[in-house]
Parts: structure tokens; C-alpha cells; sequence
């Protein structure tokens, strides 16, 4: 399984019903986390779920606008005080570790970890355990980007039901095919190419910062199993603005996304007008989106949590 779990969906400020972006991406058989992006107070909306401190892993921020970074100082400083002492990778554009080290700096604040800032640049590459990672630029008033990533192929797993069947339970012998090393078992070799399932390929996501132009993502969109992207306006809404600001809109999202078959989109960084109480509505966004898009669509609210099945189906939890 992999799953996300929103911390944040709100473009710009916090509001009654949003907390500002934020998003936790977990693996299966896993023990820690990874944080995409970190706004104001997610610290305290991470204490409104099971993630915790502890196992969070990496963080990576898609821009240096606040409403996508202002809350790794409390965060970081809250990890220290839950006696949380293992190391804490975050990924960050140019300008992330002068404002992390100023702010430790001018707090006179001691983390008691290993905090490890990288900075990275348009089209790097990153391997994680679980997965890769690629930078891809987007189009906004500042550098912004997104993460693509690629889960691991499970090519080694072993076809058990065909070694029980010969009489071979379950030992260190699996191991060694596995690591594809032939083995002797009942004084007959076996080979671990006749034992091997076929290759499992990993599932593919998108986890983009803000961005004006869906369709710079390219050829990465193709056939990609998830897209988590801002969609801040309708095209309706866009067009009457007096002044014009670099944010997608839900026609342009769903147009780019149908083209180049995007499985399942989740839209997210919704503008704080469409919300339940007020004339405008969220499923403004969705309807917009659906008219143009014929995948499997979501608009996340904080809290929601989705799996992305090996079937490349995102299920709403």
C-alpha cells in the first residue's frame, strides 16, 4: 500500500475548515514517514491523527511561499522536546537552510539531532529505500517544483505455494534464492529463476508544489497512477480576478490530465472562497474537473486519508 494522508489543503492562510498545505506519504511494511511540504501548524494537525514525530523520516518543501513552509520551525523544535533524537532529512529549494539556520541560530535552539538540509536543484535525482525521487519544475511567481516518484520493482519474491508444493517450507534456503543463489534441496538444484514470481512494477505518483502550468509536467504525467496537484481556482473565478496570480485552475488541471491519461487525480490548496458556508462551494472544483476529466477523482480535505492499490486504484479511506 501506499498512502497519503492530508495535513493541509488550503491555498495561501488557514481557515475554519483548512489548515494550510501539508501531506504525509507512508509504504507498506514500512516503520517511518515522509512529509511533503510543512505550513503553519502542522505539527498541531499531525497530533489529530496516528502519525507521529518519532518515525517521520524526511521532509521535502515544494517552495519557499509560508503557507508551504513557515512550520518546520515548531515542528522541529517540538521533535526535540518528545525526546524524538533520530535523524531528519529536508529536502528544500535554494534559501531552506539560511532560513533553518537562522531560525536555530536566533533561538539560541539546540535540536540534540542530526538535522540534514539538502538543497536541491531542477531535474536531481534522490534514492530512498523504498522509492526515487525526481525534481521537476514548475511555473510560479517563485522557484516551485515537484516530486516524482517511483516505487521500488519487487522483482525477488519467491513463488511459495510452488516450493511448499515440493515439500520446501519456509527457511533460510528462501534466502538464498532470494539473493538469487541456487540452492540443493532433497539432493536436487533448484534455481532461482524457476522460483521467482514475475516482476512487480512499483506505482508512480506526482506530489507537485504550486504550479500555473499543469502541462509543463510533460511526459511524467503519462499513464502515471497519481497526481496530487494544487487546484486553487475555477476558470471562472480566474478569469474575473483583477489581478492574475500563478495558480492552475480546475478546467486547465483536468484538461492536461485527461490528455496524457492520468489514472487518479487528487486536487488540492483549494482557495479559502469555496468553502460550506459561504455562495461558492468545493464541488464547484470537483464539477469543473469531472466535466473535463474521466478518471478517478478526489478533492482532499484535511484529514483524508487514500490508498494507492497495486491495481492503480486510489481508494478514499
Amino acid at each position: 500500500m501506499v498512502q497519503l494522508t492530508f495535513l493541509g489543503t488550503s491555498a495561501g492562510k488557514p481557515t475554519r475548515e483548512r489548515n494550510v498545505s501539508a501531506l504525509a506519504l507512508e509504504f507498506e511494511q514500512d516503520n517511518k514517514w515522509y512529509l511533503f511540504d510543512c505550513g503553519e501548524a502542522t505539527q498541531h494537525q499531525m497530533i489529530r491523527t496516528r502519525l507521529t514525530i518519532g518515525k517521520l523520516d524526511t521532509i521535502f518543501i515544494t517552495h519557499l511561499h509560508g503557507d508551504h513552509y513557515y512550520g518546520l520551525p515548531g515542528l522541529l523544535a517540538s521533535k526535540k522536546l518528545d525526546t524524538a533524537f533520530n535523524p531528519l532529512s529536508i529536502y528544500g529549494p535554494k534559501g531552506i537552510k539560511k532560513f533553518l539556520e537562522c531560525v536555530t541560530d536566533v533561538s539560541s535552539e539546540y535540536l540534540g539531532y542530526d538535522l540534514k538540509i539538502i538543497e536541491y536543484e531542477a531535474q536531481d535525482s534522490f534514492v530512498f529505500d523504498r522509492f526515487s525521487l525526481k525534481i521537476l519544475p514548475l511555473v510560479h511567481s517563485v522557484e516551485s517544483f515537484a516530486f516524482y516518484i517511483k516505487e521500488n520493482d519487487i522483482s525477488n519474491k519467491l513463488n511459495e505455494k510452488k516450493l511448499r508444493a515440493i515439500g520446501l517450507e519456509p527457511s533460510s534456503l528462501y534466502g538464498e534464492l532470494q539473493r538469487g543463489k541456487s540452492i540443493t534441496f532433497k539432493g536436487k538444484k533448484l534455481e532461482p529463476k524457476d522460483f521467482t514470481l514475475d516482476t512487480i512494477p512499483g506505482r508512480s505518483l506526482i506530489i507537485a508544489g504550486d504550479n500555473s502550468r499543469p502541462d509543463i509536467l510533460g511526459r511524467y504525467l503519462e499513464d502515471l497512477d497519481l497526481l496530487v496537484h494544487e487546484c486553487t481556482y475555477t476558470q471562472e473565478t480566474y478569469d474575473s480576478l483583477p489581478v492574475k496570480v500563478l495558480h492552475s485552475t480546475a478546467q486547465e488541471l483536468a484538461t492536461v490530465v485527461q490528455e496524457k491519461g492520468v489514472k487518479n487525480l487528487i486536487a488540492s490548496h483549494i482557495n479559502p472562497r469555496y468553502n460550506k458556508n459561504g455562495t461558492m462551494g468545493v464541488e464547484m472544483i470537483y464539477n469543473e474537473i469531472k466535466h473535463n476529466y474521466k478518471g478517478r477523482l478526489f478533492i482532499a480535505n484535511d484529514f483524508d486519508e487514500y490508498r494507492l492499490d497495486r491495481d492503480s486504484v486510489v481508494e478514499k479511506l
